[in-house]
């Protein structure tokens, strides 16, 4: 080894350790917030309605419209309010050298909940400066430990929850990576037993109250022995806790083949995975129900909670004139599952059997991205005819 290897071999090792400094005070931090918010104690309900960028301003603008509609009654009476807040697209924050500039996050945490759109995360070779996904750094700041992801196909027998820890594993620490020499570079993954046991509580008490009888735990623990087993081992202790859910584990490898098994795959109910099999794996199972553009995810913490759709900001949409077109229908039922998280569970089943009348069923209109088909706005307003109608 020569000196210059050294040296970068020290610097690393200093980079590592300020790292690792961090990522122990956070997990301090986590284990004081106990209790979850109870919204049903609040005078009012701020919700935050944060475009991103990309179609993302489009598709969230019409799905406040959809919810201002449903809520018309709380919005009146002020136990609802709608914050507009602007300045995540990519150009603000990559002026600003940060994932999420300092305004548009004191205005986040003014808002118990959050409906946000896509945003464009900066990749390797685009031109962009390297800034950490405005996801992963609203999920940590927020604190939005779980990503929660519903999946349901009845005709095939699929019924899945998929509760995805969120602010750890290769994605926590994913931009603090390390170029030691030309021919070396690492990365980091990172597992504390806070965070590996809320989220696995999380999935075995949401089993419980939905009568759902089982659940999964996805890993690779037989070869990322040491976080992947701390989450295995957490997992599969607090199941225990819980005699009347089956548990069984499974590799994630073999997982994504299960999951395209048409016996074995009626099997699944819950499953609950680490940050980067949680992505990869609830893309997949979106695509039983006609792909990420129909499904929405939660992410959910004790403070706070945000709803988002699970498909990217698409900028080619808008740089080929066709952002009118792009379809709601993922950020529509993401705000479908805000409803319910909030209390109104009757309004968010009305706004799911709609969509499911006007996407499914009915299909009165369709979306296919080109004046070929109706635009957002148009299957809005589609969308609150049927609600209209099935009262």
């Amino acid at each position: 080894m020569n000196e210059n290897e050294r040296i970068a071999i020290d610097e690393a090792v200093e980079k590592f350790r300020s790292l690792m400094e961090g990522q122990l005070e956070r997990a301090k931090k986590i284990k004081e917030d106990r209790d979850f918010i109870d919204y049903e104690k609040l005078d009012k309900i701020i919700i935050g309605i944060c475009g991103g960028d990309g179609i993302g301003p489009i598709i969230t603008k019409e799905s406040q419209r959809v919810l201002e509609f449903l809520l018309k009654d709380q919005v009146e009476s002020g136990k609802v309010e709608f914050k507009v807040i602007d300045g995540l697209t990519i150009e603000n924050r990559a002026a600003c050298l940060k994932a999420i500039p300092d305004d548009v996050l004191e205005e986040l945490k003014q808002c118990h909940v959050i409906l946000k759109g896509p945003t464009t995360t900066p990749r390797q070779g685009d031109g962009w400066p390297n800034v950490e996904s405005a996801n992963v750094a609203m999920r940590k700041a927020l604190d939005l430990f779980a990503n929660m992801r519903p999946v349901k196909v009845p005709e095939e027998g699929v019924d899945w929850t998929f509760f995805r820890e969120n602010t750890e594993g290769g994605y926590a620490v994913g931009s603090y990576g390390v170029n030691i020499t030309d021919d070396l570079a690492v990365d980091f993954t990172v597992a504390t037993q806070e965070g590996c046991d809320r989220i696995a509580r999380l999935a075995y008490d949401y089993a419980k109250r939905n009568n759902k009888g089982k659940v999964s735990i996805i890993t690779k623990a037989n070869i990322i022995k040491t976080t992947d087993g701390k989450f295995l081992n957490t997992a599969k202790k607090i199941g225990e806790e819980y005699p009347e859910i089956v548990t069984d584990d499974w590799y994630v490898d073999i997982t994504t083949a299960k999951l395209i098994d048409p016996q074995r795959r009626r099997d699944f109910k819950v499953f609950v995975l680490p940050n980067l099999y949680g992505d990869i794996i609830t893309d997949e199972a979106a695509e039983f129900q006609g792909g990420v553009g129909t499904a929405g995810s939660a992410n959910i913490g004790k403070k706070y909670a945000m709803f988002e759709a699970i498909h990217g900001s698409a900028p080619r949409m808008i740089s080929e004139g066709r952002g009118q077109y792009a379809d709601p229908c993922s950020m529509l039922r993401a705000s479908a599952m805000l409803l319910s998280h909030i209390g109104f569970v009757e309004k968010a089943n009305a706004l799911e059997k709609a969509l499911d009348i006007c996407m499914f069923e009915e299909k009165k209109l369709t979306i296919t991205g080109r004046d070929t088909g109706c635009t957002c706005e148009e299957f809005g307003d589609y969308v609150m005819e049927t609600i209209t109608k099935m009262n």
